[in-house]
C-alpha cells in the first residue's frame, strides 16, 4: 500500500486514457453515443458514468473522485459545484418529509440557513444538541430521527466533535451521519473511520488550496454516492470540467500544504496565547482548548483554522479593536473563505450577522471581538511579525 503522498499524484490514473502525464480537460457537455443500443443504454443509466453527458459525469471528474475516496478512505465520491451543493445533496438523498434531523448548534452559515429555514419547508423537522456534550445528542434523538448532521472542528468556534461516540451511536440505531470535514480535511481527520456514513466537503478550500475554483464532495459508499448522485441529476449541481481539473491539480499538493499550514497556525497560536491584547486563543491543537484531549484521538494534525478575541472593557471595544486589527494587517487579508495558500482573517460576528440571532451567534460562540484566522503557507515569522505590528496599533 502505498503512502498518501504517493496516492495524491498517482491515484485515478485508469480514467486517463490517453498518453498525456497531465490528464486533459474534457471540456465538452456531451458525448459520441455507442453504435449499439445496448451500450448506449448502460452509459446513459449507469451511475457517474463518465462518457455520456456533462451532468452524469465526466473522466477528469471520475479521477478526482477516485483519489478522494482513497483520501477519506470510503468506495466512492461524488464531486458537486460547490460545497453548499454536496451538503444539500448528501442531506436530500437521506431524508424526507416527516424526517427528523439532529444537527450541532454551531455549523457554517449556509449550512444553518439550510436546516433552519430549507428543510422545515418540506416537513422535516429540525433540532440541535451541544456538540461539547454527548448526552445532548442521545437526548435529541426520535423515533423519526433519520439523520445526525455533524462538523467537526466546527466553524467558526472550532468546537470538535466526538465522531467515534456520534458514528457508534448512530449505527446502533440505524441513523445515517454526514460529517463535513472541510476544517479538517483529510490529512488531518477521516470522520469514515469513527463509523461516520458520509463525509462532505467544501473543496473550495483545502482541497483546491489556491482560492481559484469552488467545488464540493461527497464521500461514502458505493449506494450512497449513487444515491446522492441520482439526487445531483434532478439539483443540477455538477461540477463544472475546468473545476475539475483544477480540483486535480491542487490535490497533488494537499499533504505538502496542510503540513507546513499545520506547523504555520500551531506557533501562531502558541503566540496569541502570550500576546497581553488577545483575550482567548480557540484552537484544537493547543492543550487550553476544552476538547483538546478529544481532538488529539481523532486528528492527526489541528488544521490551519483559528478563532482569537480581542479584548477590551466591553463588546463596543472589542468590536472597535477587532476592525482595527483587520484594517492594519497586511499580509492577513480580510477576505471571506478559508485553506488557501494565503493567509486570511475575518470577523465573523459580521459574516454571520445576517443570517443569526443575537441569541444564535450566542449559541454559535460568536462574540464582536472575535477574528477567524486561516493560516497559509508563508513563513511564520512573517505571519507572527503582521500581527504584531497590527496590534501594535490598538
Amino acid at each position: 500500500m502505498s503512502h498518501i503522498e504517493t496516492d495524491l499524484i498517482h491515484a485515478g490514473k485508469s480514467f486517463n486514457n490517453t498518453p498525456s502525464v497531465v490528464p486533459p480537460i474534457y471540456q465538452t457537455a456531451t458525448y459520441y453515443a455507442p453504435a449499439d443500443a445496448d451500450d448506449y443504454m448502460a452509459a446513459a443509466t449507469e451511475a457517474r458514468y463518465p462518457f455520456f453527458y456533462h451532468r452524469h459525469g465526466n473522466p477528469v471528474s471520475s479521477q478526482t473522485a477516485e483519489l478522494l475516496a482513497g483520501l477519506e478512505g470510503t468506495e466512492a465520491a461524488l464531486l458537486t459545484a460547490t460545497g453548499m451543493a454536496a451538503i444539500s445533496t448528501a442531506v436530500l438523498s437521506v431524508v424526507k418529509a416527516g424526517d427528523h434531523v439532529v444537527a450541532q448548534q454551531s455549523h457554517y452559515s449556509a449550512a444553518s440557513i439550510l436546516l433552519k429555514e430549507v428543510l422545515p419547508q418540506f416537513g422535516i423537522d429540525v433540532s440541535y444538541f451541544d456538540q461539547h456534550d454527548n448526552a445532548s445528542l442521545e437526548g435529541s434523538i426520535r423515533d423519526n430521527t433519520t439523520l445526525i448532521y455533524l462538523e467537526t472542528p466546527s466553524n467558526p468556534n472550532l468546537a470538535v466533535t466526538d465522531l467515534a461516540y456520534v458514528g457508534a451511536l448512530a449505527r446502533r440505531l440505524g441513523i445515517t451521519t454526514i460529517c463535513d470535514n472541510t476544517f479538517a480535511s483529510p490529512i488531518n481527520q477521516r470522520p469514515a473511520d469513527f463509523g461516520i456514513d458520509i463525509v462532505v466537503h467544501s473543496a473550495t478550500k483545502y482541497l483546491g488550496g489556491h482560492s481559484d475554483l469552488t467545488a464540493g464532495v461527497i464521500c461514502s459508499t458505493q449506494e450512497a454516492v449513487n444515491k446522492a448522485w441520482k439526487k445531483l441529476l434532478s439539483l443540477g449541481g455538477a461540477l463544472a470540467p475546468f473545476d475539475s481539473w483544477l480540483l486535480l491539480r491542487g490535490l497533488r499538493t494537499l499533504s505538502l500544504r496542510v503540513r507546513q499550514i499545520n506547523e504555520n497556525a500551531l506557533a501562531l497560536a502558541h503566540w496569541f496565547e502570550k500576546h497581553p491584547l488577545i483575550k482567548r486563543v480557540l484552537y484544537c491543537g493547543l492543550p487550553s482548548h476544552p476538547q483538546f484531549e478529544l481532538a488529539k484521538k481523532q486528528m492527526q494534525g489541528f488544521t490551519g483554522m483559528l478563532c482569537v478575541e480581542v479584548a477590551g472593557k466591553d463588546e463596543q471595544e472589542q468590536f472597535a479593536r477587532a476592525q482595527t486589527v483587520l484594517n492594519h494587517l497586511k499580509i492577513f487579508a480580510n477576505a471571506a473563505s478559508l485553506g488557501g495558500v494565503e493567509s486570511l482573517a475575518v470577523h465573523p460576528a459580521s459574516m454571520w450577522g445576517l443570517h443569526h440571532s443575537p441569541d444564535q451567534k450566542l449559541k454559535a460562540g460568536i462574540n464582536d471581538g472575535m477574528l477567524r484566522i486561516s493560516v497559509g503557507i508563508e513563513h511564520v515569522e512573517d505571519l507572527i511579525g503582521d500581527f504584531e505590528q497590527a496590534l501594535a496599533v490598538v
